[in-house]
């Protein structure tokens, strides 16, 4: 007897309808699984039997073969352990066949035919949206998946439970998850900027940056602070949008980064990869395709301590994602695009030891030495890279202080308002702040009166700035403004994102 029921994968962060065929014929006792299955696929077969066992259901003592089609689509991991089963107890008399037509199934099974948790089912709930199908999915990701509306969600906790909700004999209403609720989420972090003594300028710069989403540099000796600072970024940045939050949980669905029982991504991610990460990690890729570092840090921060220490092509690799915003990865059977709009933060020291730029402490490095670990860094990744900033070590007068310095809380506020003044201001350009700017939305809002024009003119010709580092100016600028409240550029705002363009001139040349 054949049956036919309803799944679906993943390929990159979207999803793909995948019908699964089960076909019990008289034979010899034995199960096939057809239609490029991966490892955990084949291994099902065990899985579903002791399941179906185990649940108090019989187990077809014939020949069972098992489609997943299109068959053309390489399909991997658990979750087609429940549409398998459900396929058998279909195929076999145990279910009516009319019961699971309208049902899409995911879940993977433990020996019990408990359902576990699966990877991916935001997205492929969000597929199924206005289609009219139904979802089942295991409790875990119930609150995941029930974010979208059109959708009904069903979660359920093993083989049996779903068994009696197909046989009309336990009724259960979808879940309901409010999107609005969700976001809003009281901060309450245990690191604050008011923590870290003196280096004024290095947070200013981090304001700057946190407000306009720019990309951000920092350069100085070993304990100076600027891991201190990076950490606490997110502690001034302000709150994900519902589509940021959509699209970053998106990504960490895919990516099985959700908790158990979690709901949409809330807070902005914070990564930090380890330097001896291989650029596969980091951007993304694998023979199946799966997001990097740069995709899960989207809508967040990307933080790389020891930026020289990291591969050459592990930094250059990030050329692309920092320029295009998302991360191309071509496959032969298929081309998959990951988003990657994300905040990069890097920190290094200025020469192997670290204190060239100390004024208490003798550097021993010789200059082919600092060159050399200074090209590690290129000049098209630095060039991509908004503000650079130096951070000096701290002073002792600093560092005893007792008074606390300005409380995050109060920087993000600031932070707050001027991202709100660029998400009325790209309300129609479908990006989020002035990082993200297109040359065409540069030349619209970030006009310049007569003094701001010539003092550019000038640092672009005497100091030798390329044409990306004019747009980076100009967009920092008005990063700048909107912090400020004022509606147009003016000298001072120019002078001072100028000024952030200082290490690439003073180090690298």
């Amino acid at each position: 007897m054949l049956s036919r029921i309803l799944s679906a994968a993943t390929i990159g962060i979207d999803a793909k309808p995948i019908e699964i065929e089960v076909d019990i014929t008289r034979g010899l006792p034995n199960v096939v699984i057809v239609g490029l299955p991966d490892t955990a696929i084949r291994e099902s077969r065990d899985r579903v039997k002791s399941a179906i066992k185990n649940s108090q259901f019989e187990y077809p003592p014939e020949k069972i073969t098992i489609n997943l089609a299109p068959c053309d689509i390489k399909k991997e991991g658990p979750s087609f352990d429940l549409p398998i089963a459900i396929g058998i107890l279909a195929a076999s008399g145990q279910i009516n066949h009319d019961a699971v037509k309208n049902f899409v199934f995911l879940g993977e099974l433990a020996l019990n035919g408990k359902l576990r948790p699966i990877k991916g089912a935001l997205p492929i709930a969000m597929s199924l949206k206005n289609s009219g199908k139904k979802l089942i999915v295991p409790e875990e990701n119930a609150c995941e998946a029930g974010i979208v509306e059109g959708v009904d969600t069903y979660p359920l906790k093993n083989l049996s439970s779903v068994s009696n909700f197909l046989n009309n004999t336990n009724c259960i209403s979808p879940v309901r998850q409010d999107k609005e609720m969700l976001t809003e989420e009281i901060q309450d972090y245990e690191l604050d900027f008011s923590d870290v003594k003196g280096q004024f300028l290095a947070k200013r710069a981090m304001e700057i940056a946190s407000a306009g989403n720019h990309n951000i540099i920092m350069i100085g000796p070993p304990g100076s602070g600027k891991t201190m600072l990076a950490k606490r970024i997110p502690t001034i940045m302000p709150d994900m949008t519902i589509e940021e939050s959509l699209e970053t949980t998106k990504i960490h669905s895919v990516s099985g980064l959700i908790p158990a029982k979690g709901s949409i991504i809330r807070t902005r991610p914070f990564r930090t990869p380890h330097h001896t990460a291989s650029d596969v990690s980091l951007v993304g890729g694998g023979t199946v395709p799966k997001p990097g570092e740069v995709s899960i840090a989207h809508n967040g921060v990307l933080f790389m301590d020891e930026l020289p220490e990291f591969h050459r092509n592990v930094l250059e690799s990030l050329r692309q994602p920092l320029e295009e915003g998302y991360v191309v990865v071509s496959r032969i059977n298929s081309i998959v695009k990951f988003p990657s709009k994300f905040m990069l933060v890097c920190a290094m020291n200025p020469c192997p030891c670290g204190f060239l730029t100390d004024a208490k402490k003798v550097c021993h490095c010789t200059p082919n030495q600092i060159q050399k670990y200074l090209s590690k860094v290129s000049g098209p990744l630095l060039d991509r890279i908004d503000i650079h900033i130096e951070v000096p070590s701290v002073k002792y007068k600093d560092l005893s202080d007792e008074t606390s310095g300005e409380k995050s809380e109060i920087i993000r506020k600031r932070v707050r308002r001027a991202r709100d003044i660029q998400l009325k201001r790209f309300k129609d350009d479908r990006i989020f702040s002035n990082s993200q700017m297109s040359y065409r939305l540069v030349k619209k809002y970030c006009r310049l009166d007569d003094p701001s024009r010539d003092l550019l003119k000038t640092a672009i010709t005497e100091l030798g700035f390329s044409g990306r580092c004019y747009d980076k100016i100009l967009r920092v600028s008005r990063t700048i403004a909107d912090l400020e409240g004022k509606e147009n550029i003016e000298s001072d705002h120019v002078s001072e994102a100028i000024q952030y363009r200082s290490l690439d001139r003073n180090m690298w040349m």
